[in-house]
């Protein structure tokens, strides 16, 4: 199991190593075998593997001998933690995010799911649109109503009191946002986002964008701290004209991309906050016969890398942030702690050619070739 190295404010680090990933790690001798994958070699459902393994009697002997084969034979040690969270009233993990509209989290949620049928678990989804009081409702719904064995959810409200009843016997952890006195999994949003920001300066760049600020997401504003602290590194003033704020949960962005090319000292890159705004950019870019703009997205997308160029990225990936998060709840259900932890899990920057377009800058300070002057009529 997955452990944590620090304390929460000290920095703890999710070892992405220890993951089980059934997409990215390749066939499944290259990864922990879960009851799913006894169930699909002996022939049989989820709950017979269950009968099983619990050593239950109304299993017959020869399903039983085929169960206990496939076992051995995949090398499958049963998650004790699993049979414990599975024990919950409901039998199922409930999972409340944002929005299924929105690229990441539909991406979470499926990254959940699987993990959680891989252990014989279920899953309930439940969105808050952004709404505390839906937020409120929802997470009680599965708590009280549903009883479901643990929750994953991307917090909306400051603080959650009315889950502190439940908390004894139903581990929550917080996804993508932390909250004071809960398990949370989130990604170094503004280091990533500085990374990012500093190869643009480093590539020539000095009228970058902040595209989408959106004052309801604290991730956004730690983004936001990044950007302004590679300008301040890099002595570039900051200029309000460049920042794109959504304002009631939306944004024009094919507007907002033309007024930022539009400017008197026009932006020559882009830094989109987030996956939805990032394929409202590229869309606006590619709709206006800009998409050669230098843009790096905080946020992988589909059909991301078979655009022309390729749209580069932050991979804040979905899979170690939902498998981190079952982890976290396997792990609660099995020895709860009264020490709310944070797992950080690493990000990468994807180069996949917009987020290495050079600026005026760099390209300033290349002098032409012998040649490129002769043909340009300069024999001085």
């Amino acid at each position: 199991m997955t452990t944590l190295s620090k304390e929460v404010g000290e920095d703890a680090r999710y070892d992405p190593e220890l993951a089980h990933h059934p997409d990215r790690r390749g066939p499944l001798m290259n990864r922990r075998p879960g009851i799913k994958d006894v169930a699909a070699s002996a022939g049989v459902s989820i709950k017979t593997v269950s009968r099983v393994v619990n050593a239950e009697e109304a299993v017959h002997p020869e399903t039983r001998a085929r169960v206990l084969h496939a076992i051995q034979q995949l090398g499958y040690v049963p998650n004790t933690a699993a049979r414990s969270l599975k024990s919950g009233t409901g039998g199922a993990i409930g999972v409340v995010i944002d929005s299924l509209a929105d690229p990441f989290f539909a991406a979470l949620v499926s990254a959940i799911e699987t993990r959680a049928l891989n252990e014989g678990l279920s899953v309930l989804v439940a969105s808050s649109s952004l709404d505390r009081d839906r937020e409120r409702e929802q997470l009680l719904s599965l708590v009280a109503g549903h009883q479901v064995a643990g929750v994953v959810f991307a917090p909306v409200a400051s603080e959650h009191p009315y889950l502190e009843p439940y908390r004894t016997t139903t581990p929550v952890v917080a996804v993508d946002r932390s909250r004071v006195g809960i398990d949370s999994v989130v990604v170094d949003d503004r280091g990533a986002a500085a990374l990012a920001v500093q190869q643009f300066v480093d590539l020539g760049h000095r009228r970058i964008a902040f595209f989408d600020r959106d004052e309801r997401f604290s991730t956004i504003h730690r983004r936001m701290s990044g950007y302004l602290d590679v300008l301040r590194g890099a002595g570039i003033e900051f200029d309000p004209e460049l920042v794109s704020s959504t304002v009631d949960g939306s944004l024009d962005y094919l507007s907002e991309a033309e007024r930022l090319l539009g400017l008197e000292n026009p932006a020559t890159a882009f830094f989109a906050s987030n996956a939805k705004a990032a394929i409202g950019l590229t869309t606006a870019l590619h709709r206006i016969h800009r998409q050669n703009t230098a843009m790096i997205a905080f946020g992988d997308f589909s059909f991301a890398d078979v655009l022309r160029p390729g749209v580069s990225c932050i991979d804040q990936d979905p899979f170690l942030i939902g498998n981190a998060a079952i982890e976290r709840l396997l792990a609660l259900r099995e020895q709860p702690s009264g020490d709310p932890r944070e797992w950080i899990v690493p990000t990468a920057l994807l180069q996949r050619g917009s987020g290495e377009i050079e600026g005026p800058v760099a390209a300033a300070s290349v002098r032409p070739t012998a040649s490129a002057r002769l043909a340009e009529g300069d024999v001085a």
